[in-house]
């Protein structure tokens, strides 16, 4: 059996955008096709096309919804504690790699064809940001 981090990698491989392959490598410990996840996150890649939050913060903080989310209306405490695991763990990114958004992370603002150009040139530092971020989710439980 792989590991999450090894199924994040694998997705990854496969041709899988950065986000789908975080929230991919979860799909199986909630019961959620990864067709379904696919195209949930499909657009989230490279900060939604426009370098702003990365694909891999944005699934984290979807894959920490599903684990800790309000699922109730008077479920404050699920809200409470939803937003505290989605602050660490966006604490826990910068701490590792200083920013969470494409622009900064890659030094591209694909916003720009050049930007593009670059940001296609140096997305293979995105395979870190899926194994910390796929770590950084099971410290917290997910």
């Amino acid at each position: 059996m792989q590991s999450r981090s090894e199924r994040a990698s694998a997705f990854s491989a496969d041709g899988f955008n950065c986000a789908t392959a975080v929230f991919a490598a979860f799909c199986e410990d909630y019961d959620i096709p990864v067709e379904m996840a696919s195209r949930l996150t499909c657009g989230m890649a490279g900060g939604f096309g426009q370098g702003e939050i990365c694909g891999v913060v944005s699934s984290a903080i979807l894959i920490i919804g599903l684990k800790y989310g309000q699922s109730a209306q008077e479920d404050n405490d699920a809200r409470t504690v939803c937003s505290e695991k989605a602050g660490q763990f966006v604490k826990g990114f910068r701490k590792k790699h200083i920013a969470i958004t494409c622009r900064d992370l890659l030094d591209a603002d694909i916003s720009t064809t050049m930007g593009r150009l670059m940001y296609r040139e140096r997305r293979s530092r995105c395979t870190g940001f899926i194994e910390s971020s796929v770590e950084l989710l099971e410290n917290l439980g997910c």
